[in-house]
């Protein structure tokens, strides 16, 4: 299957958008969305990556690029809402789509890249095992601020 990938642009928001409220059964606003976008789109640490075949958004991931005063942890990237749409999986998609993930980190002196990943997307976990992710020996945490 011929998928290309691009840094997303502004006209890719609503495909974004619409992929990723399918695969992780979200509801985003594409205005909220976009108003979002507008707002970061000068940030070279934040980077969304598209996959596009016949023209239609397949495959997304966001990568976020944190550098740091830190040496052991120097610069790393943080990958969230890694996803290919349902019809088009099973065609190593994925495969490619962490392939352009790790060249935009080398590219971006990344030591590593960590990814975060919901506990019922069982399918992508293999996916991320056999691409040669470990589990790490730590927990989320979250807490909503008031």
């Amino acid at each position: 299957m011929n998928i290309e990938f691009k840094i997303a642009s502004f006209s890719d928001i609503e495909g974004i958008i619409k992929l990723c409220n399918e695969c992780f059964d979200e509801y985003t606003d594409i205005e909220y969305a976009k108003k979002i976008f507008l707002e970061n789109e000068h940030d070279k640490n934040q980077i969304y990556l598209v996959g596009i075949v016949d023209g239609e958004i397949v495959a997304h991931a966001k990568i976020n690029i944190i550098p740091t005063i830190y040496e052991d942890m120097n610069t790393y990237a943080i990958l969230n809402h890694v996803c290919v749409k349902p019809s088009f999986r099973r065609e190593h998609i994925g495969t490619k789509l962490l392939d352009e993930c790790f060249r935009i980190s080398k590219e971006n002196n990344c030591k590593c890249v960590e990814l975060w990943s919901k506990n019922f997307r069982v399918a992508a976990h293999g996916l991320y095992h056999s691409y040669g992710f470990e589990v790490m020996d730590a927990k989320f945490f979250t807490k909503d601020i008031d």
